[in-house]
Order: structure tokens, then sequence, then C-alpha cells
């Protein structure tokens, strides 16, 4: 990480200064905000740590519950959302104490004794193959709990604002802030007291009963099926084997999933409670835990389990629901959105493909930054139309994937005629779930693919799959991709043509232009008196070893000068390779053009723009689309 740059940091570095917002932030709610979130759990608090990033914007998040969550029903961890983490500055202490899936092992019934089960496959978690970042387990509650540290650390320090319940909204044509919300304390001297506030934009993260939803007239599309689980976070004594190891069972009494939770010592187990009665009128969602144990034992026969505590359980129904759209926005209609729903608010699904949490947070990844860009001023408001046009589609995938998954997941013994189908499943299906399978389509944000064929590794709306590289200013072996943070610029990566720093070359015109272009980007777009990396991250990737680029013959745009002080950048020049170590260079590695190309990266890390060096027209053009002009 970089810091010092505002002058020395005795304290620790990760607590920004504060600006704006931040620097007097009223303990209770303004009567007018820039953005209300209304819900604390993943993707609005997701929501709050990039906001926190743009302290001229008044955020405020509000939580009906009295305080942090204690217990979260979610725990599975993509590796997509652990790049995530990484963006914001947390990756490295949540992999320290969750539980890293390793391997998924697969349980069925054993042929001589059909009613006891045996292992009939081992498998390495897809995670190892398609990434640098790993597939864990750990509570939704931490999780949230990062973020919190990263809102309450950003520049606008945000914090929720507990005991405060939404009540309603309206939305009028005319003001600044168009929205109406009613609102209610639940705690306190003001418990019980209603008023009223204003808003620019709110956020409905407020879960699968979403009152954002019903305010704006949203409808749930889609069924629950006649099939129910018991989920159970246990500690316990067992003579089963494979305890601390992800594993699908499917038995003869039915089936489980298991997953080893945080910590060495807590599971947790989806229970197989099977088909459910049309006139059950969701009588199962009151099944005793007692029933759920004793239903495990059977299916887990030989072995058994001792349960010496039940931290948490439920039973659910399958659900498969997507919210219509995910705006207030009727379709066609020519008009920037106002509301907008995340998370299980637009879709919900089941739990077993460990999905719910990681795409939530991908609806406030995509959504945050482009909040920030427009009350900035910096982009038009048209670019929140994206935001339902991009994410509908991703929900309605997962949907898809979900089903079939536990439609396989609950099948009877007699019903599977291949026993590794489902380990297979699992693996050719690996990217999905992984949430690296995301493609956005073609808009003001994301380019034609005329060029892709200049970069094919950095496939255009999908998100920037980084690779090693060498930091030219140190030596060091850095990953290109784990420098973005999650600040809201765009990153603008020029991978050099042939030539060596200094000499005459394609990268090198390219980079005149971009710093002193009558049409460049920076100058159009960089608010007056702000650093010159404020809203695009420029970095340079040299074909050459580390040893053969001159620093000193860099072109400035890649060494800015910035902050208070005008300190030097040194961590935008890189090399692909060092002589000294036989790794592959990232040229060979995402099938770049030798000839150089540019790759535009949006501040969520999705591929907006792939183009050769010469093509500044286009590069001009394109940010026309997705920025105002500042200057």
């Amino acid at each position: 990480m970089q810091f010092h740059d505002h002058g020395y940091v005795s304290g620790d570095p990760r607590v920004l200064p504060a600006a704006g917002t931040g620097l007097d932030r009223p303990a209770d709610l303004p009567d007018e905000v820039d953005v209300l979130v209304v819900g604390s759990g993943p993707a609005g608090m997701l929501l709050a740590a990039q906001l926190s990033q743009y302290p001229d914007v008044t955020t405020r998040v509000i939580e009906r519950r009295d305080g942090r969550l204690v217990v979260g029903q979610a725990d599975g961890i993509q590796p997509r959302s652990v790049e995530t983490f990484q963006a914001f500055g947390f990756a490295e202490r949540i992999v320290a104490e969750a539980y890293n899936i390793g391997w998924m092992n697969f349980w069925g019934p054993d042929p001589e004794h059909p009613g006891d089960i045996i292992r009939t496959s081992r498998t390495e978690d897809y995670a190892f193959q398609i990434s640098e970042f790993p597939h864990l387990i750990v509570n939704q509650a931490r999780v949230l709990d990062y973020f919190a540290e990263a809102a309450a650390h950003g520049p606008a320090r945000i914090a929720p604002d507990y005991g405060v319940e939404f009540v309603g909204l309206s939305v009028d044509d005319d003001g600044d802030h168009p929205v109406e919300v009613r609102i209610r304390y639940l705690a306190g001297d003001r418990d019980g007291e209603e008023r009223v506030i204003r808003a620019r934009y709110v956020v409905g993260s407020d879960g699968a009963r979403s009152a954002v939803r019903e305010a704006i007239g949203r409808k749930h599309v889609g069924d629950i099926s006649s099939h129910a689980w018991g989920v159970m976070d246990v500690l316990v004594n067992t003579d089963f084997p494979d305890w601390r190891i992800k594993c699908a069972i499917n038995a003869e009494a039915g089936n489980i999933l298991l997953i080893p939770r945080e910590g060495g010592y807590l599971c947790r187990v989806y229970v197989d409670l099977g088909a459910v009665a049309e006139d059950d009128d969701h009588q199962v969602r009151s099944t005793p835990v007692e029933a759920i144990i004793a239903k495990a034992n059977a299916i887990l026969h030989p072995y058994s389990l001792d349960v010496k505590q039940v931290a948490w359980h439920s039973v659910y129904e399958v659900g498969h629901r997507v919210t219509d759209k995910f705006d207030d926005v009727e379709v066609g209609a020519d008009q920037p959105p106002r509301v907008f729903l995340t998370g299980d608010a637009c879709h919900t699904h089941s739990a077993k493909a460990g999905q719910g949490m990681n795409v939530s947070m991908q609806d406030g990844f995509n959504l945050g930054w482009k909040l920030g860009a427009v009350v900035t001023g910096r982009s038009p408001a048209s670019l929140l139309a994206t935001y339902s046009a991009e994410r509908q589609p991703v929900a309605q995938q997962l949907i898809d994937f979900d089903r079939e998954w536990s439609s396989l997941m609950a099948r009877k013994p007699e019903e599977i005629s291949d026993p590794k189908e489902l380990a297979t499943y699992y693996l050719a299906t690996a990217e999905f779930p992984s949430g690296f399978m995301t493609k956005y389509g073609p808009s003001e944000i994301v380019a034609d693919a005329a060029h892709q064929g200049l970069a094919e590794g950095f496939p255009l709306g999908m998100r920037f799959k980084s690779a090693e590289v060498v930091r030219v200013g140190d030596g060091n072996v850095a990953h290109l991709g784990h420098r973005a943070t999650a600040d809201g610029r765009w990153r603008i990566y020029a991978f050099a043509d042939g030539p060596a720093a200094g000499e005459a070359s394609a990268l090198a015109d390219w980079a005149e232009w971009f710093a002193s272009g009558a049409d460049s980007p920076l100058g159009r777009f960089t608010p007056a008196g702000a650093d010159i990396d404020a809203v695009f991250d420029v970095t340079a990737i040299y074909q050459q070893p580390f040893e053969d680029v001159d620093i000193a013959r860099v072109p400035g745009i890649f060494l800015p000068k910035t902050g208070p002080l005008g300190l030097t950048d040194w961590e935008k020049v890189y090399a692909a390779t060092q002589s000294t170590r036989a790794t592959a260079s990232i040229f060979d590695e995402r099938a770049l053009s030798r000839d150089g190309v540019v790759v535009v990266v949006r501040p969520d890390q999705y591929v907006a723009a792939v183009l050769p060096l010469t093509a500044t027209d286009e590069l001009a053009a394109f940010f026309a689309g997705a920025l105002l002009p500042q200057n």
C-alpha cells in the first residue's frame, strides 16, 4: 500500500485523512442527503465503503437493527469477492481468519451396503485452477465488520445509523433532492418518532422482504420450490473422517452439504428435509433442530454426530426469484433512475451454491462508483441506468445456475446414474460460482470489441484478470491488478510496443498525447486543482526485463507528482519480467499484442475498452461518453 503522500504518517495508514462530509459528520440524520442506503447487509455496507471515498457526497446508511449483525446467515466467499476485498484493503486479514476451501469431496451409497455412505470422489477446489484468490468460508457478520471499518476509515467517515426504520418514499420530479423518505426511530428517547428526509438517490439494500422494493412497485418474479432444507452451525464430536472438508453427500436417507467454518471447530450442515406437501403452508419452517440433527445422523450412517452446541439454525424452502427491474424507471422511459435495489431485495435463491452474499456485494460495487461519479458531477446521470441493465441479467444467470445445482443436490440415489456427475458439474461450472463469468455488454462504459484481438486475455466487459509483473522502481514482483484500490478512479494500462524506454515508440507518442494533447481525456475530465491522477490512474508496462527499463527515461505521465507535497509516484512503471526469474511475460499470459495496446478498466475492475496505442481519437470518444467535462 502507498501512504505518506500527504506527509509523514505515524499511525495506522489505513485510516485516511477525513475530508468534506467526514470532517464534521452530524450525529443525527440531516434533512437532506445525497445518497440514502436502506439496510446494512453486504451490498449496503460495500456501498458505504465505496462512497466513503467520496467526501463531497453526503451518504447515510439506515438500519432497523440496534447494532451490528451478530450472527450472519451467509458464509461462502467466492474468489471474486476476495479480489474485491483486496481492492478495499482487507483481503489478507479476512483470509487469515477464514476457512480456506482446499478440497470438495463427494459421498454416496455403498453398493454393498446401500444404507451406508462411502467416499466416491475427491476434487481439488476450483479456486486453485482459476485464480490467485482463495475460496473461503467466513461469517457474514465479519464481512460486514470489515466493510464497516473501511467505511469508517474513508475520508467521508461513514457509519450506519442503527435503530432507524424505512417507512416509505415518494419521488417528486422537481428539486435537487427529489426523493422524499419517511423514516421511524426504533430506540432511545425518539422511539416511535417519524420524520421525513429528502435524498437525491435511495438504495434499497433491505433484504428479501424489501420495503423499498414495495415502495417503488417492483415485484419479485419466481416461485418457491416444494423442497425444504434445514441448516445449522454446530460444534460436534464425530467419527466422520471428512468433517473438516467441504462435502456433498447423497444417501438413501437424504442429502447433506457439509461446509466447515472458520476457527477449526465449527461446521455448517445443510440437511435435506425432503419434499414439502402442497398444503404445508410453510409449517416445515418450524421443524425443531433436534429433528434436523436426527436426519443428519441418518444420512451420515455408519458415521454419527454428537452435537455439543448449535450456534444457529434455520429451515428454508428453496426459492428462485428475480425482481422485474432493479431501479424505479419503467422500461423505455427516458429519465435517470432515483431509487435502486441491491442484493436480496432484487434476487433470492438457495444458499447451497454460495452465491447470495457474493452477488449482492458485486451489486454494490457496480452501483457505488456510479453514484459517486454522478453526484460529484464527473459523469452524466444517464450512467445510473447501466446499473439495472448490467446487474439484472447477472441475477437471472445466478437463478438458472442455482436451480440446476439445487436440483442435482436434492436427487435421490436411484436418480443418479453416475456417482461422479455432481463432482463433474462442480468443476465444469467453476468459473461461474467463482464470480469470474460475469460479462457486461456494450454501453457507454463498455466499448465494442473491434480491437479485442490486441488483448485476448482481457475480454471486454469482464473483470480484469491480473498477472504478475515487476515494479521498475524497486524490482519487486507484484500483481498488476492488485494495486487498483476501490477509490473510484479509472485505470488505464498502457502496454508498450517494442522499443525501450526513452526511444521513439508508439507508447512515447501516446504518453505525450495523453499528458498534453488538446483532446486528451486527462485535461478535459480532471477537475481544476485536482491531482493529475485524480480521475485516471495511468500505468505503463514495458516488454523488456526490469533491468533493461531505464526509469529516468520513462515519460513523465507515468511518474506523476501528486498530493499537497507534489511527491513523485514511483509505482506506475512496470516491466513484463526480470532476467533472474524464469516467469512468463504478461504479454504472453494475456495474449497481448507486441505492437502495444491500451486497456481501460472501470472503477469496479471490469475491462471497459481495448485499443491500439494509436487510437487516441477512439479513447477520447469513449471517455466523452462516460464522463463530463470539468474544464
